[in-house]
């Protein structure tokens, strides 16, 4: 064996960076490495079992093109298949305008490629209608970020983990999702025993059996517990005065908000005694340094940025931020969602931390790229799950899609399959061939993926890392950023004749200076020599910033961070008679989004070969279900069959279900068959945590569930 180099993992947000070892190409040892920030040379199975992912049966190694859903896949060239896409997007934007097409990608896509995504269809295609499945992960934290702080992009940093004297970790099951960072925690708490954590989840997870103090919060009631320990608080003199009345503006509209509820209601709402409310209020009140970690728990929810204030409230009113040890960490899922945020992916946004709606924002985009003035729109594009509703209804008419898996990862996917099948042009730019997306478009185009190219990343502590090319490509596939500029020359533009990655960065960087985001000191040619910085990082010579906000100034035109009085809402779909129990989604720990790279991995599917439906034993005695009885999950939108797994870990009147198995694996039997599209009025991320559900044992006699390891795959001439 001989080393092959390094590069960040191409699966969650934590950013660990690996270092590969095999031969000719083929990896066969994979480590942390232990000098890297992000992981001190941790790594999770996921990671470690990458070698299997890379040369594989399923590999697009040529563009494929069928002129009618009913053909067959054939290859084509690359001026074929680009000539082919831009034609039918010229002949759209010519009859329908701009609205009529869209772009939908992923925090899978490096910086460059979103920053060429922006450009080609923001600033040269006047399209807003660009978004990404961060959407369905990370918006609510976006907003909250922006609404409570003035700006997006967490305060803090893996280092504060050591610091803190009190970790809150809710909506985040980071034992299986993030489980690098978890070990960190663990190793910190093994060092100081005194040290807190706190998990703040309905299901009794692996994280929470590691927790000091568990409170097991009802499905929905996160802004109640919420609200009751901030009434606590006040009400225990645990408000730090001086950093309230210096460095923030609602305290009292906040307070009074407060004071007219009544904790014992809350506590009700939020199915935590209040003994248990207390007991945390105290152990925040006594800590020297609060650190909270949070992810899809609180942000998949239609009133998911009410949920990120109410936990930035606390910290707000204890003044546990901008010092180190403390403030709300939102935890990533892919590894550049951050970089998705900060190229302008998201259908508000514009690079370098500007929006659309922003008059000036506009214009020094369309200055820096010379296009003629009023070029970017100044409405917001449509979101994820509004670009699939206006499928359907035939208002959008093409859509590229690159790094992602729709046909299994967004809600309600019988109203997403029919919205795809109704598109006049599909294209996707994937690694494998066949996905459950893959399968409904009509081009498809071979990328090389994290190992093949040069590429850059930002992570959950706004860490920007270089990666480097190991290896080359299979065939004829070719970088994301590489198809977007030559996508962009079919239709006809100049300005994206790049030379390499490197250059497509150093463009960008340019829009990132003065801006919260500044990364104009982390240039290309500064990242290959150390391979990681943290922003802002304005200069050449600036050596990176850990913790934002310790000067107490925030990203408000005052600088002054603000209380916002948020209220109990009832999830958009609650049980009734007809469908009595609550349905969760979640990840596990062996697996990531929908398979298309670890069912590759013959390790992971051993550990974890199938989907199932995790069930209250009481529940399940009633329903007369036994461990591995088959049952029917149905919802408003559909049925599923799924095995049992009884679990007192689930609350009853609860069901879990794990969201990676995809129609190739298990034909119709996806956890998102089930989910509702209700999406929240400004994050406009779906409420993918909560719908009500109907279960139903399934005959001894019926036909038993049948899962399908491995994906069917498609000859390539």
């Amino acid at each position: 064996m001989e080393p092959l180099g390094e590069s960040v993992c191409p699966y969650c947000g934590v950013g660990c960076r690996l270092a590969f070892e095999g031969v000719k190409n083929q990896v066969l040892r994979v480590r942390g490495v232990e000098a890297a920030p992000a992981n001190l040379g941790g790594i999770c199975a996921k990671g470690a079992q990458l070698g299997p992912t890379i040369r594989t049966a399923d590999r697009l190694t040529k563009p494929q093109l069928r002129l009618s859903r009913h053909d067959a896949f054939r290859s084509v060239d690359w001026d074929t298949a680009l000539r082919y896409a831009a034609e039918i997007f010229t002949n759209l934007l010519h009859t329908h305008g701009p609205q009529a097409v869209a772009f939908y990608g992923s925090g899978q896509l490096d910086t460059q490629t979103v920053y060429l995504i922006t450009k080609l269809f923001k600033g040269h295609l006047g399209c807003n209608n660009t978004d990404s499945n961060s959407r369905l992960c990370m918006a609510a934290a976006v907003a909250g970020y922006r609404t409570s702080l003035g700006c997006d992009g967490p305060p803090t940093c893996y280092d504060d983990i050591e610091l803190a004297d009190l970790i809150l970790i809710m909506g985040s099951n980071m034992a299986e999702a993030h489980p690098v960072t978890f070990d960190r925690i663990r190793a910190s708490k093994k060092k100081r025993p005194e040290q807190q954590i706190v998990v703040i989840d309905p299901r009794r997870t692996v994280t929470a059996l590691a927790a000091d103090l568990h409170l097991a919060v009802a499905p929905g009631g996160d802004i109640a517990l919420l609200n009751a320990l901030g009434k606590i608080l006040i009400n225990i003199g645990a408000v730090d005065r001086a950093f309230v009345g210096d460095h923030t503006r609602g305290f009292e509209e906040f307070r009074q908000f407060l004071q007219a509820q009544d904790v014992n209601e809350l506590s009700a709402v939020a199915g935590v005694a209040p003994g248990e409310l207390f007991a945390l209020a105290s152990r925040i009140a006594e800590a020297g340094s609060l650190l909270s970690f949070y992810c899809m728990g609180l942000n998949q929810s239609t009133v998911g940025m009410w949920k990120n204030n109410s936990l930035i409230n606390l910290h707000l009113l204890t003044g546990q931020i901008g010092k180190p040890g403390a403030g709300p960490f939102s935890l990533t899922g892919q590894p550049n969602a951050m970089g998705g945020r900060e190229g302008g992916l998201l259908s508000h946004q514009l690079p370098g931390y500007r929006f659309v709606e922003d008059a000036l924002h506009r214009a020094e985009l369309e200055a820096f790229w010379q296009r003629p003035k009023g070029t970017i729109s100044q409405k917001p594009g449509l979101t994820a799950v509004e670009m699939f509703r206006a499928l359907e209804k035939g208002q959008l008419k093409a859509l590229w899609i690159a790094g992602t898996n729709p046909a299994v990862s967004l809600p309600d996917l019988h109203q997403v399959r029919r919205a795809l099948q109704k598109a006049q042009l599909v294209v996707v730019q994937d690694v494998y061939h066949p996905t459950e997306t893959t399968r409904l478009a009509d081009v498809i185009l071979p990328v090389a993926q994290w190992g093949e190219k040069d590429w850059t990343s930002t992570n959950s502590e706004r860490m920007v890392s270089y990666s480097p090319k190991l290896w080359d490509p299979p065939g004829e596939a070719l970088p994301d950023w590489q198809i977007l500029a030559r996508f962009a020359a079919a239709l006809g533009f100049e300005g994206f004749n790049y030379s390499d990655a490197g250059q497509v960065w150093d463009e960008f960087i340019q829009l990132t200076k003065g801006r919260p985001c500044d990364m104009a000191g982390a240039t290309s040619e500064r990242l290959r020599d150390v391979t990681s910085l943290q922003w802002p990082c304005p200069t050449p010579d600036h050596p990176g910033t850990k913790r934002r906000y310790l000067d107490k100034v925030f990203g408000t035109p005052d600088g002054k961070a603000l209380f916002l009085p948020r209220d109990h809402r009832e999830p958009r779909e609650v049980p009734d008679h007809e469908f009595p129990f609550i349905l969760t989604t979640g990840r596990l720990y062996t697996h990531w989004h929908t398979l298309t790279r670890t069912a590759k991995a013959d390790k992971l599917v051993k550990r974890e070969p199938g989907p199932f439906v995790e069930v209250n034993p009481e529940d399940a005695g009633q329903l007369g279900v036994d461990d591995g009885d088959l049952l029917q999950i149905s919802s408003r939108r559909g049925t599923v069959q799924l095995p049992a797994r009884l679990h007192t870990g689930v609350l009853p009147g609860m069901v879990f279900l794990p969201f990676h198995w995809g129609d190739q694996f298990c034909e119709g039997n996806a956890a998102n068959y089930l989910t509702i599209s209700a999406i929240g009025r400004v994050a406009k991320q779906p409420e993918l945590k909560f719908c009500a559900v109907a279960l139903e044992k399934v005959r001894s006699d019926h036909p038993q569930l049948t899962t399908n390891h491995s994906p069917l795959t498609t000859h390539q001439p």
